[in-house]
């Protein structure tokens, strides 16, 4: 017959027991979270600028005539009522609306502009070759092209590692290629090499 301090005593044990399991789970839960927060702090860093193809709502506050649903042209530019034509391409929405609260100052007193992003449609990178799912991919963030390889699938066991190219079209709509060695960076190596994509890039994977 167990005595009531050998009882008390594994009763100690096991509650004990629990709360080091508990612990456990409890640092597991911790871990997790930190891990989803770290990487959405660093998205929130990421400003999106407009890219031609992507759909605007612009919407004047108390101006039932000045709400509109608008696509960036592929001249980078929009047209709105009463400002006419304006450029957008490379800026935030935030920045678009200061842009044309100024303009519509001169037709309305202190007006309230709000724009809301509807689609990303103009911010697209295309991967061609060997990769698992060749296309199109809309960047809703900031993107390498290793993250975009990512995206598309992975390489094709036929895929030439170290000869992809990225085509750019630069300011003078001139098209540079960018060499980049997967290969390379797969092995550890020239990591500093990894390329930030633009909007209109094309991967071409041999």
């Amino acid at each position: 017959m167990k005595t009531f301090p050998d009882v008390l005593l594994a009763s100690t044990v096991k509650i004990a027991t629990l709360f080091s399991i508990a612990g456990k789970y409890w640092v597991l839960a911790l871990v997790y979270v930190g891990i989803l927060w770290i990487p959405a702090c660093s998205y929130a860093e990421d400003v999106y600028r407009l890219n031609t193809g992507d759909k605007l709502r612009i919407d004047v506050w108390q101006e039932e005539n000045l709400r509109a649903d608008v696509i960036v042209l592929p001249d980078g530019t929009i047209n709105f009522p009463l400002v006419g034509s304006v450029p957008v391409a490379g800026k935030t929405t935030t920045e678009l609306a200061s842009v044309l609260k100024e303009k519509l100052s001169d037709f309305i007193p202190g007006p309230e502009v709000n724009v809301a992003l509807v689609t990303l449609e103009g911010n697209v990178i295309y991967v061609i070759g060997e990769v698992t799912r060749p296309g199109p991919l809309i960047m809703t963030r900031n993107m390498t092209v290793v993250q975009a390889l990512s995206m598309a699938g992975g390489l094709t066991p036929f895929a030439e590692k170290n000869d992809i190219h990225i085509l750019r079209a630069d300011q003078g709509r001139n098209t540079v290629s960018i060499p980049f060695r997967y290969g390379d960076v797969e092995d550890g190596d020239k990591l500093d090499s990894i390329v930030p994509l633009q909007s209109g890039d094309t991967i071409i994977v041999p």
